[in-house]
């Protein structure tokens, strides 16, 4: 699968990598293009699955603000809810569609 804004992929897995969390899909880190992502300082913990890091995201010169977000540090009963481990992983805000 693949997560695209513009002509840009953002991320690309295959759809057994991904986890899908309330019809999001989280992509693993490691295959998302970090370069096109930039930490936010925005705050937001989410009552069962913890600390959220929100990212803009670069579409050419502009910067979409909080368009993906990741929980680096998921709490241990949102991973039991999961069924799986999703560190880092990370989701993206409608702009990103996210394609098969």
């Amino acid at each position: 699968m693949k997560a695209v804004l513009g002509d840009t992929v953002i991320a690309e897995a295959p759809k057994e990598d991904l986890i899908q969390i309330e019809g999001n899909w989280y992509f693993p880190p490691a295959s998302v293009n970090a370069e096109l992502l930039e930490k936010s300082p925005t705050p937001y913990t989410c009552p069962w699955k913890g600390e959220c890091q929100y990212f803009s995201v670069k579409d050419g010169e502009q910067l979409l603000q909080d368009r993906a977000w990741s929980y680096p540090t998921p709490y241990e009963s949102g991973i039991a809810r999961v069924g799986k481990d999703f560190s880092d992983y990370v989701a993206f805000w409608k702009e990103v569609r996210v394609t098969d």
